[in-house]
């Protein structure tokens, strides 16, 4: 529906406080919500904003304050309103869903429709035309999110009537990054986590009727799982273990049964997958009767050994207890699928063995010792801050908004500044809430003003902040545990590493303003000159060459400021010096290194 851009977009517009009341109604009465939810999801300040698709169709967007589209609808005459997938990340259960494998999802925000081999789960009793959620499979009981929206083509008994049922499942309207997803603010957003399915299981039912799954053999409501399958034809006949026994109300594993269980997961050591069950079922089933598993601590469980003597036999009685599902080809029995969420696999634990505890306790320890050592480094590291103070042209503005004009402001608190007060003031322009009308406020138009800059009467958010930041006084301040925080007047500006010839033949590399990031000249000269196996000495030696260059440590003032000093060391020294200097806690994005010696050959 929106795999290409939208033709003849609006301008977005507020919707009345009488009609988004009205709307919030019509969608928990259409979804079954409670009016907490509803006003979550129908939140103030709620905007419409008219489109046609790529086919001519027309609709109506319903926006979030942010930007953000929450509903739609398609049709001049429509009243069906879809909720978005920002709205289903909102409200995951808001709608049913059928899940399918992640190698699908590209393929359905590409445009495509989800067809009905594609669907793995799925809620029970659906009907045509029934709109639900589409989500990414996840297998161990979890339940993806939201992808995408859409339309039932079928009923869920059709999806289930057999196997070579073929078509489309569910007629996509919108997904995740197609083009009204791109409208949001939020568009850049990464899909949530899924989430756990055991507090929903009860509400849960199986995908799959007449499968195991729901089978007179004993599978219970707990499995809500469709089967995994691994073929998609070929056969006749299938072996799903059904008879005209009497259903038992608590179904148990053989010993055999079990022992088949546990075989198998111990060989895999992985989630259950139906190809590679498969290849391993017919890596036993080509050994003969005698087919066995091993174990990773060496023991066999061996087929023959037990009641069923063949595999075929043995694999049917599993298939009965609702474990697998089988087909006929041949006088052979094939495995096609795995039921994951058996009671049986589900309450499965693998045996502790000593090597998987010291397995995990070393991982442990190494975790626990990773841990530490980010904890030191981010103790020691120096955290530099930008702020800024009120001043000339800014000065009004802050006084219409109450706000001390002696204090310093981070760049977040200006920004909660100048958001409150635009709101307070109702500065935003309605028609498009990315802008600001500045011309509305005296006191904000003078803190934008740029000297020999034509001031427009409205400016994009950002625009105005970077204007006002520009109009007020720039400090910093540089943090470290364990010491006071240090403010002073000015830009941060990073440490200088730079490497020069001395005296026509002789490269050197000098160190300047490291003062601020609380490094003392002569504490960094005599590290420097053990680290680096050489002399160091102040910038008197480099730059009055008539000075006896000595190998003491001498400190001298920076050219121009009376009040700063640099460092030289011998040579080309730069790797040096920058991991010294990080190791003294400088973040490396404030070291700024050049080598003047290769600019001069080139």
């Amino acid at each position: 529906m929106f795999k290409k851009p939208l033709a003849d977009l609006k301008t977005s517009s507020p919707l009345r406080s009488s009609d988004r009341r009205k709307l919030k109604q019509r969608i928990c009465q259409t979804y079954s919500l409670s009016p907490e939810i509803g006003e979550t999801l129908v939140p103030e300040g709620l905007l419409t904003q008219k489109f046609s698709t790529h086919l001519q169709e027309h609709g109506i967007a319903y926006l979030s304050p942010e930007g953000d589209p929450l509903w739609f609808s398609i049709g001049k005459s429509s009243d069906n309103l879809i909720p978005t997938v920002y709205t289903l990340w909102k409200s995951p259960t808001m709608l049913p869903f059928l899940s399918t494998p992640s190698p699908v999802i590209p393929k359905l925000v590409g445009g495509a429709d989800l067809m009905i081999p594609g669907v793995v789960q799925h809620t029970p009793d659906l009907t045509q035309d029934q709109v639900v959620a589409v989500t990414q499979y996840f297998p161990q009981n979890k339940i993806g999110p939201p992808i995408a929206v859409g339309n039932m083509a079928v009923s869920s008994s059709d999806l289930t009537r057999s196997d070579d049922v073929k078509g489309k499942a569910v007629l996509i309207l919108h997904t995740w990054k197609d083009h009204l997803w791109e409208l949001g603010a939020g568009r850049k957003a990464d899909p949530p986590e899924p989430r756990d399915s055991t507090m929903e299981s009860e509400e849960s039912t199986d995908t799959t009727e007449g499968d195991h799954l729901n089978d007179a053999e004993g599978q219970t409501a707990e499995s809500s799982a469709k089967p995994l399958d691994t073929e998609q034809d070929g056969g006749s006949g299938e072996v799903d273990g059904s008879s005209k026994d009497p259903t038992p109300t608590n179904p148990t594993l053989t010993p055999e049964g079990t022992q088949f269980l546990v075989g198998v997961i111990a060989h895999l050591d992985v989630s259950y997958s139906g190809v590679k069950f498969l290849d391993l079922l017919c890596l036993a089933r080509s050994a003969g009767a005698g087919a066995s598993f091993r174990r990773h601590n060496g023991n066999t469980i061996d087929v023959k050994h037990s009641t069923h003597k063949s595999v075929k036999v043995f694999l049917k009685a599993n298939a009965k207890e609702g474990l697998i599902k089988l087909k006929e080809m041949k006088g052979d029995v094939v495995v096609t699928a795995v039921y994951p969420a058996h009671p049986a696999a589900v309450a499965h634990r693998p045996h502790r063995t000593i090597q998987s505890v010291e397995i995990k306790k070393e991982k442990a320890d190494e975790r626990e010792r990773k841990e530490k050592e980010a904890e030191a480094k981010k103790r020691g590291e120096l955290s530099i801050v930008e702020l800024w103070k009120p001043h000339q042209h800014t000065l009004p503005w802050f006084v219409s908004a109450q706000q001390s004009t002696s204090r310093l402001f981070a760049i977040a608190e200006i920004k909660d500044v100048f958001n409150a007060y635009v709101s307070g003031k109702g500065l935003i322009n309605p028609r498009d809430q990315q802008y600001i009308n500045v011309s509305d406020d005296p006191a904000l138009f003078e803190a934008i003003s740029i000297k020999n800059e034509e001031t427009p009467d409205f400016l994009k958010r950002e625009d105005a902040l970077r204007r006002i930041r520009e109009n007020m006084q720039s400090w910093h301040e540089v943090r470290q545990e364990g010491s006071n925080p240090v403010r002073k007047k000015g830009q941060a500006k990073p440490i200088s590493v730079v490497v020069k010839m001395r005296q026509g033949r002789k490269a050197a590399t000098l160190l300047t303003g490291f003062e601020q990031y609380l490094l003392s000249a002569e504490e960094i000269a005599e590290e420097l000159r053990k680290l680096c196996a050489s002399s160091t000495s102040g910038s008197l030696s480099l730059f009055l060459p008539s000075l006896t260059f000595t190998e003491s440590v001498v400190v001298g003032p920076l050219p121009g400021k009376s009040s700063d000093s640099e460092v030289m060391v011998q040579g080309q020294q730069i790797k040096v010096v920058t991991d010294f200097l990080i190791s003294k806690g400088v973040p490396k994005r404030w070291i700024e290194s050049s080598d003047m010696t290769n600019k001069k050959k080139k």
